[in-house]
This record gives structure tokens, C-alpha cells and sequence, in this order.
């Protein structure tokens, strides 16, 4: 049997532990044991609510370079046949965040024992699921002499082979914002529904009007998505409901269109509570910037791949826009950087319950990632 990698070795770990944001506690110490059992000579390891910031010192430094791996799971019941599983009830890592971790690692590894001239810092962010992360790690006091000049991350993309490398400059991954709606009437017997307002109602009628929004109010070439994935409301089959909760998700390719598209979510909510003499509260939860990769440096790693491709095996793609979100996009709003997809080659999507990336990847991504960061520094 071929002994396996030790960062493979390290996501299956990770794996088991899943744990929401900004709870990332087993995570956060799985990792800070990891990070003790390698050559501490140029090891500089801070550690910021859940998450850790590591500084890789050059040996001759002129740039700090940075890389961004998240950390946190998913509130999903774990279905795949891995013989691994998840050991939180009700969570899993249906996102990647484990393999990115294990690539971060890998990483860290890599120039720890071989270091480039110039800095580097990873970044190992809690809560990119929610609340969101990025930001108020952007803001610690913690990294901001450590801030990185420039900064790259990836993503697992299920739908790749494993050593496709995708992206493209400028706009990878859409604005979102998170959409809760709560609804308030009057409940009652269902015998006398005149007696009542009925919020089970009220709830089916806001969902046909959202879907007016996108189609009869955003440019059709500009792109924009509102999803509602889950309505609650009532008690019994035979009781008007007094109150129903609907939770969706907001994408848009532009900050104009998310500001549209959120005004006249105000405006059919008003209409609601005009025509169902109801109240009604909107909140907008986690709102994360689209994710836009710097241009120029996006074309040159791209160009680099092209020109490594004997020593790093990797395929490029030039990928599509997607209505993605991740809050990687406040780091590329201050520091210039790219994202990128990693092919992972899984018959299942993010988010879901029986998602089983292919482990082959991690070895390609710290691989591909160290070679071109030593590239960038010189060495």
C-alpha cells in the first residue's frame, strides 16, 4: 500500500473535526500542533480568534507575499461512504476548507524548511461560511505589520479534473448577501380563515414576486440570482399561521445591480405587508464583495502556468464567471491578488451532503503554488 502524503494524512483529520465559524477551536489546535513539528527558525505564528497567521521570514526580503486558506465547516449531515467521516453530528466539510487547510499546510511546510527571499504569510481564516471572516481579520491588529503586498488563494472546483488549474482576471465570483425575511399576522382556527392572516400565505405570494425581480428588473446582460432555500412557518395542519420565515441568498455580478435588486426586495415586502395587514422585518445577514482578480497579476500567474506546465503537470483553463460567492473578495479589494479553482473531479457540488474531492489534488496544489511563489521571489 503507497504510504500517504503527510498533508493528505492531515486533511482527513481535519476532516473529521468540522465546526462552524468562528468555533473553528479543535481545528485551530490540530493545526498549531502541526505547525510545532516543523523547523521553527524562521517560524513566526500568531494566532487570531480562531483562526492563525503565519510569517515565513525570507532570507533576503524585499516583498511579503500572502496566501489565504479557509478553515470552517457546514451544517450538513454528512452522506459519503469516506472511512473518515465527520465525528461533529450534523456538520461536515461539504465546502473543501479541508483540503485548502491541508494545501496551506503544505505550504507552510515548504518554506519553512526551504524559505524564499522574500516573506511570506498564511493566512488560515476562520468563518468564510459565515459570518464571514475575511473582514474582521483584515482589520486584527495581528496582521497589520504582517500585511501582505500581494495575495492569492484557490478553491476546490468538483467539476475539474485533478490537475486543472481555472480562473481568469477581473470578476470571478459574484457580490452575495444572505436574505431573511420574517412575517408576522395573526394566526387562528383554519375553519375561520377570515378571522386571521395567514403568513403561510403571505410567505407563497413573496416568493413568486422575488422571482419577478431579477427577470423583469436587472439588465439581461448583466446576471443576478435570488434564491430562497427555506421557508418556515406554523405549528399544525389545522391552525392558520401566525408567522413564517423565509431564508435565501442574494448574487449579482455588480454592486448596482445588488443594491437594485435589494430595493425592490424592500418594495415587495412593503406590498406584502400593505396587502396581508401583516409586519414584516428583512434582514441581510453576511454580505461578502465579489471576488475580483487583479488583472495584471492574474494574467502573468496565468502565463507562468502556461510556461511551467513541464514541471507542474498542470492543465489551464480559462473559466467562466460563477455566481459563487466567497468573502476572499474583502483581502483582493485592499491587497492586489488572484483566486483560482482546483480540480478536485467529484460527481457532487459544493454544499453537498456526498461531496468526495479527490485527494490527488493537494499534492498538485502546494506543489504548483510553492514553484510559483519562489518564481515571484526571485529564487
Amino acid at each position: 500500500m503507497t504510504a500517504l502524503s503527510p498533508f493528505v494524512e492531515l486533511r482527513r483529520k481535519l476532516h473529521q473535526i468540522p465546526e462552524p465559524g468562528f468555533e473553528e477551536f479543535k481545528t485551530q489546535q490540530l493545526l498549531l500542533d502541526e505547525l510545532a513539528k516543523l523547523p521553527q527558525e524562521r517560524l513566526t505564528i500568531r494566532t487570531w480568534r480562531t483562526g492563525i497567521l503565519v510569517r515565513i521570514a525570507g532570507t533576503n526580503p524585499a516583498k511579503r507575499f500572502g496566501y489565504r486558506a479557509d478553515m470552517d465547516g457546514l451544517p450538513i449531515p454528512e452522506q459519503t461512504s469516506l472511512p473518515f467521516p465527520s465525528l461533529h453530528p450534523g456538520y461536515m466539510h461539504a465546502c473543501g476548507h479541508d483540503l485548502h487547510m491541508a494545501i496551506g499546510m503544505g505550504i507552510v511546510s515548504e518554506f519553512a524548511s526551504a524559505p524564499m527571499k522574500d516573506d511570506l504569510i498564511v493566512l488560515f481564516q476562520p468563518a468564510e461560511e459565515g459570518p464571514g471572516g475575511a473582514l474582521p481579520m483584515l482589520g486584527a491588529e495581528e496582521l497589520q505589520d504582517w500585511m501582505p503586498d500581494q495575495i492569492a488563494g484557490l478553491h476546490i472546483a468538483p467539476e475539474y479534473p485533478v490537475g486543472t488549474i481555472a480562473t481568469k482576471p477581473e470578476i470571478l465570483f459574484a457580490n452575495t448577501s444572505e436574505l431573511f425575511i420574517d412575517l408576522t399576522g395573526r394566526g387562528g382556527h383554519a375553519a375561520f380563515p377570515h378571522l386571521a392572516n395567514d403568513m403561510i400565505v403571505a410567505a407563497a405570494q413573496m416568493v413568486g414576486q422575488l422571482q419577478t425581480i431579477v427577470a423583469r428588473n436587472v439588465n439581461p446582460l448583466d446576471s443576478a440570482v435570488i434564491t430562497i432555500g427555506k421557508i418556515e412557518g406554523g405549528t399544525k395542519q389545522n391552525i392558520i399561521a401566525e408567522k413564517a420565515r423565509l431564508e435565501g441568498t442574494i448574487r449579482t455580478l455588480s454592486a448596482q445591480s445588488m443594491e437594485l435588486v435589494k430595493g425592490r426586495i424592500e418594495a415587495v415586502v412593503r406590498g406584502i405587508e400593505q396587502s396581508f395587514d401583516c409586519q414584516a422585518h428583512i434582514d441581510y445577514g453576511s454580505n461578502y464583495k465579489q471576488v475580483y482578480n487583479d488583472p495584471a497579476l492574474t494574467a502573468e500567474f496565468m502565463e507562468w502556468l502556461r510556461g511551467d506546465q513541464e514541471y507542474t503537470g498542470v492543465e489551464l483553463v480559462e473559466c467562466p464567471v460563477a455566481m459563487t460567492g466567497e468573502d476572499f473578495g474583502y483581502f483582493l479589494e485592499r491587497i492586489p491578488g488572484f483566486m483560482f479553482w482546483l480540480g478536485v473531479d467529484t460527481p457532487y457540488g459544493l454544499h453537498h451532503a456526498k461531496l468526495e474531492p479527490n485527494e490527488g489534488a493537494i499534492d498538485v496544489a502546494i506543489r504548483t503554488v510553492s514553484r510559483y511563489l519562489r518564481w515571484k521571489s526571485g529564487n
